[in-house]
């Protein structure tokens, strides 16, 4: 069974970050680096730098849910220091 991953991009052209979650990330990938999400389609190229698994879609999107909320981007924001530093 395919698992459910939360996942952290970067803009190298903005220098900004994008959360999702998806059950695909191969495909995900791919999407935003070809302009067919929205979010991202201004911001490209972008890259992967940090994903969680889950056994289920429910509970990465509640992930998701925890790291868009105040509380969530403290802890999302430390891992990115960690990652790409400040």
């Amino acid at each position: 069974m395919k698992k459910s991953i939360v996942y952290l991009l970067y803009s190298e052209k903005d220098l900004k970050t994008y959360l999702g979650s998806t059950t695909d990330i191969e495909r995900r990938l791919v999407e935003h680096n070809r302009g067919k999400c929205t979010s991202t389609r201004n911001r490209r190229p972008v890259r992967l730098i940090y994903k969680e698994e889950f056994d289920t879609i429910t509970e990465a999107r509640a992930r998701e849910k925890y790291y868009k909320s105040h509380a969530g981007r403290k802890a999302l924001h430390q891992i990115f220091i960690r990652i790409i530093g400040e």
